[in-house]
């Protein structure tokens, strides 16, 4: 069990919204600081409304927040949701600990062959 257990649902979902290439990139463009749609559509090519879609979903699971400009309203700026960073960086963290491999015997003919050895 992992100490920081997270929903299989929820995994699920962040996994499919960072399986896709575009929100691959959106997401780690992000990462690098807040950004607005023209920036990113510049800098990662893509049409407008495809990366709305994209931007969207990786909202949807949480990943990203966004807001309007205090002075224009039309624009929107994005960025990564820092408490969702933290936790998913941690809950991956925890995941992929290789402390967490157990040494465990075979179970077909060869860990029958193993375990008779060891009696013998």
């Amino acid at each position: 069990m992992l100490e920081n257990e997270i929903d299989i649902e929820e995994v699920i979902s962040v996994f499919k919204a960072l399986s896709d290439p575009n929100r691959h990139r959106i997401f780690a463009e992000l990462m690098k600081g807040n950004s607005c749609n023209c920036e990113l559509e510049e800098s990662l090519d893509l049409s407008r409304n495809l990366l709305s879609h994209h931007l969207r979903v990786l909202s949807n699971v949480g990943l990203i927040d966004s807001r309007k400009d205090a002075v224009d309203g039309r624009w929107i700026y994005y960025s990564v949701n820092t408490a969702a960073a933290t936790r998913w960086h941690k809950y991956f963290n925890d995941y992929f600990n290789p402390e967490r491999i157990q040494e465990r015997p075979f179970c077909g003919p060869e860990g029958e062959t193993i375990s008779l050895e060891k009696i013998t």
